[in-house]
């Protein structure tokens, strides 16, 4: 006689002596696979508008939620956290739970995790969107939503956890490895770089500045790609592509020196993104040593996925499926060869700041990404609505319009980058620059064409995707609550004989995740401590003062509309970069900054030394617009500037908050803060009234053009090294 419960979660039948009847909840991998579709389209459809403004200016509509410098976040986070993280979560959700043979420990658990994940999403695109920002690449969202995304990390953590234990098969295998290895490290990563002092409900301070943050936010930005864009997907290739193949796993031995080797090594590779910087050398070299050491580990596991393929060959001529997941492996072995070799420091010299970066962030991002999520969801709709798929010849275009799309987007943008960076090089025979920076810019506007055409052909095939999946869908009959049968935990035989030394680990979560975490705290701690402790590392400099509360404010408006997005505040020690934009910047310079403002990019140019450059009228003019100060230029307009006023009633609280972070305002300034605001905006107010411009003293403007003024005038550079700066 069978003893049915009440309730599928949890339930179980008796079927035969020893072995249990279960249920997997299919249910919750539907919503996620349905919240991947979607939130692929509308970060796709972000980025493919945000490339036509490179290239097309009118496309910012002069509408300030509409800009490249609130549409770039917009794309990128909905593109990683919600695209991206919904396809790990629709993976993770159908994977542990059939190699833990057991349903999810809590559907209760399990539907928080997703909706409060589209909420946080939601919420992450309307604040950006309304330049609610905290100016930190991949980290922009403000502290409110950083607080909920640390308690839906954890609702994950608690249910994946509470799964993996009351397991029925004692071995770990080497997919949940990867899954509780990128729990505990994007769970690390999220808390350190979101130390921040709030100063109003959308609005904080970062709690570091200048080099320590700059430090803190690549240590959290490249391994946010590491653990969040490579680890889970390991872990989905390592279950999806055998299944898929029906092959085993080509070397068992080979997925744990890959897991525990990338892991240790990959935290450490951080600061190669700040290579020639004001960062310290030492911390350099650590991030270029690590970085290259990284090709071995990538590679084992590039290897390992693609020799589970041997002898199969013939099935992947003939499977849409396993082409997708080939080329995502292979594209994540490119990129995480091309990785290092980016972070060798003459290389670096050349391929920094420009769209090669671009190129190489969508090999992994379209090629890893996004094709090894193309082929899971082929291949989940047909199992969980138990049908064939609707057209394999569908998806087989979609494999080559995706595949050409992805070559059309990175081959142009390879190629500007090359543009670029000899063209910012280049000098004439008498030694001065050969090219303005605007010259740099409108050379590549058909790269920048030719990317737009890529990116619409991938998009194209992911709604073609779309049609196959909804017609499978149509012709087949869902699945929620799927039957399976496996023997208790307690009464697994283990029939292995002598075991290798690893198996003990892979039979105990807990001390799994502890080991992960000790393995990639080493890196972070060796690299942020030293930073923070040693005062040499950061040398005082005693003409740097902090931002008056005009240049604050402007400060402010300036991370709102995202133009680090565009421009860089860090001065190489290079010829072209000093003679261009004047002395190379120093690490004291940005003591007071929360956050520090050193971009990534330069579509713009650099403005570390922009202070005093032009006339408080020329400011004027180049935001309401650009074109009229320089033609050609594809800067959007910021017209709403001269109509918005700035927020005094901010003001004090923004002095005491920087006071906190140490700051050296005088005690009570706060209170003294506005009247000195408004006195140095009525100097700028009557500055651009001799050139004829009429503003009032409290708006926008005015403190956009302090802190403009202001930037890198602390710092006093010779003569002769700016005369071509521009």
């Amino acid at each position: 006689m069978s003893v049915h419960s009440t309730s599928l979660e949890g339930s179980f039948q008796t079927s035969a002596p020893g072995v249990e009847r279960f249920y997997y909840d299919n249910k919750i991998v539907k919503l996620f696979m349905y919240a991947t579709i979607f939130w692929g389209v509308i970060g796709m459809l972000a980025g493919l508008f945000a490339s036509i403004q490179l290239f097309f200016p009118s496309a910012n509509l002069d509408f300030a939620p509409t800009t490249f410098g609130r549409v770039r976040p917009v794309h990128t986070n909905a593109v990683i956290f919600a695209f991206v993280g919904n396809g790990i979560f629709m993976g993770v959700y159908y994977s542990l739970q059939r190699l833990c043979k057991t349903r999810m420990f809590s559907n209760a658990l399990s539907k928080i995790h997703f909706w409060g994940w589209q909420l946080i999403i939601v919420s992450a695109a309307l604040t950006l969107f309304m330049g609610y920002t905290t100016g930190k690449e991949y980290a922009e969202l403000e502290w409110p939503i950083d607080i909920a995304i640390t308690l839906i990390w954890v609702v994950f953590g608690i249910n994946m956890f509470g799964t993996i234990l009351k397991r029925r098969e004692s071995h770990l295998y080497v997919a949940i490895w990867f899954y509780i290895a990128t729990w505990v490290t994007v769970a690390m990563l999220h808390i350190v770089n979101s130390f921040e002092l709030p100063v109003s409900f959308m609005k904080s301070y970062s709690w570091y500045a200048g080099v320590q943050d700059a430090l803190v936010q690549w240590w959290y930005g490249h391994n946010a790609v590491a653990f969040f864009l490579t680890t889970p997907y390991l872990g989905l290739m390592y279950y999806f592509l055998p299944k898929a193949a029906n092959r085993p796993v080509y070397s068992y031995r080979l997925s744990i020196v890959h897991f525990w080797a990338l892991i240790f090594i990959y935290i450490w590779a951080g600061p190669h993104h700040l290579l020639y910087t004001a960062l310290p050398d030492w911390a350099q070299s650590l991030g270029v040593v690590f970085s290259v050491m990284l090709i071995a580990p990538s590679w084992g596991g590039m290897l390992n996925g693609l020799f589970t393929l041997r002898g199969a060959w013939d099935k992947v001529r003939e499977e849409p499926i396993l082409k997708f997941m080939v080329v995502a492996v292979t594209c994540y072995g490119m990129s995480t060869f091309e990785g290092p070799m980016l972070s060798l420091k003459n290389v670096n010299a050349i391929a920094h700041f420009t769209d090669w970066i671009v190129a190489h962030v969508h090999v992994g991002a379209l090629g890893w990404n996004g094709f090894l999520t193309f082929g899971v969801i082929y291949w989940l709709v047909p199992k969980m609505f138990k049908t064939a798929l609707y057209s394999k010849k569908l998806a087989n275009t979609h494999f080559w319009i995706g595949t050409i799309g992805i070559v059309l987007y990175v081959v142009p943008l390879y190629w500007a980058g090359f543009t670029q960076s000899m063209m910012w090089k280049t000098f004439t025979e008498e030694g001065q620059l050969k090219f303005q920076f605007l010259e740099t810019v409108t050379n590549i506007m058909p790269e920048y064409m030719g990317r737009s055409i890529g990116g619409t052909l991938y998009l194209i095939g992911v709604f073609i995707m779309i049609y196959n999946v909804v017609k499978t869908i149509k012709a087949g009959s869902f699945v929620a609550d799927e039957a399976a049968e496996a023997a208790p935990l307690a009464k697994v035989v283990q029939a292995h004989g002598k075991e290798h030394w690893h198996r003990w680990i892979e039979r105990k979560p807990v001390q799994m995740l502890v080991f992960s975490l000790v393995a990639v705290a080493i890196g972070g701690i060796l690299e942020l401590v030293p930073t923070f402790l040693i005062k040499s590392n950061v040398p005082t400099i005693t003409s740097v003062k902090p931002y008056t509360p005009l240049e604050l404010q402007g400060r402010d408006i300036y991370v709102r509309e995202g133009c680090y997005t565009c421009h860089s505040q860090m001065i190489r020690p290079f010829r072209d970069e000093v003679a261009r934009y004047g002395e190379y910047s120093k690490a004291g310079e940005f003591i007071y900054d929360h956050p520090f403002q050193w971009g990534s990019k330069r579509t713009g140019p650099d403005l570390a030394r922009i202070g005093g450059k032009y006339p408080d009228s020329w400011h004027y003019n180049h935001m309401l617009d650009p074109r009229i100060m320089s033609p050609g230029s594809i800067m959007p307009s910021y017209p709403w500037l001269l109509d918005n006023q700035i927020d005094t009633a901010s003001t004090a609280g923004k002095i005491r908050a920087m006071q906190t972070l140490g700051v050296p305002y005088a005690e009570g300034y706060d209170q003294q803060a506005n009247a000195d605001l408004m006195q140095q905006a009525a100097s700028i107010k009557e500055s651009l009234k001799k050139d004829k411009l009429n503003t009032p003293a409290n708006s926008e403007i005015v403190a956009l053009i302090a802190y403009l003024q202001r930037v890198g005038t602390d710092i006093k550079a010779a003569p002769k090294e700016v005369a071509q700066n521009k």
